[in-house]
């Protein structure tokens, strides 16, 4: 049980990871493409140290978008960190 366990938080990390890499890409395509029509870029990021964001970002919009994401990304380490003792 605890290999299965093991086996499906490794997946379910390497997915997550992976998804980020294709979001990070796809984001910097539409913000080359809007630069070129003369639209503004906006951008920012998060910075997670374990639950812990670090959150910067060009204008307001974009940081309430990046905090609101940073909850969901500290919920979610919450409940893979406890998955162990529910499940177990």
């Amino acid at each position: 049980m605890a290999s299965e366990l093991a086996s499906a938080t490794f997946t379910l990390g390497l997915i997550l990871v992976l998804v980020g890499i294709a979001l990070s890409f796809v984001a910097g395509i539409v913000m080359a493409l809007r630069q070129g029509r003369g639209g503004r870029a906006r951008g920012g990021g998060i910075v997670m140290i374990g639950p812990f964001p670090i959150i910067f970002g060009s204008d307001a919009k974009t940081v309430k978008v990046l905090i609101f994401l940073a909850i969901l990304l500290m919920v979610m380490f919450l409940v893979i960190m406890l998955l162990p003792a529910l499940v177990g």
